[in-house]
This record gives structure tokens, sequence and C-alpha cells, in this order.
């Protein structure tokens, strides 16, 4: 779930993997494992992506859908 609501973000807001990758401070391929659901973040980083696009921690892991 995290991995497409954070593609769906990235998407709106048209960014390249490497764009937020460079946003977030971590290697594109980070993003791209993230994305494919085949690595899961730490709580620092959820938060940070979070509040970057404005959401909360709980939408990006599929809790909530607002």
């Amino acid at each position: 779930m995290f991995g497409d609501r954070l593609k769906e973000l990235r998407l709106e807001k048209c960014y390249t993997q490497q764009q937020l990758a460079d946003i977030l401070g971590v290697d594109r391929t980070t993003v791209m494992k993230w994305e494919l659901n085949e690595r899961e973040t730490n709580f620092a980083m959820l938060v940070k992506i979070a509040r970057h696009f404005g959401v909360s921690c709980d939408f990006l892991v599929g809790n909530d859908d607002y």
C-alpha cells in the first residue's frame, strides 16, 4: 500500500523518482524499491514524506483514505 500511495503522490506532483529522491536525500533506487513494495521505510522518513506531500502517515500506509 505504501508504495502505491507514494507513487500516486509523486506522479500528482509530476516528480521523477530522481527528483523525489533528491528532495528526500535518498538514492533513486530507494524510491524505486519503496514504490515496488520491495523495501520499507523507517518512521522518520515516513514522517518526512507525509509532511512533504501534506498527508498523514496513516494515509501513506493505507490506514486512512483521506
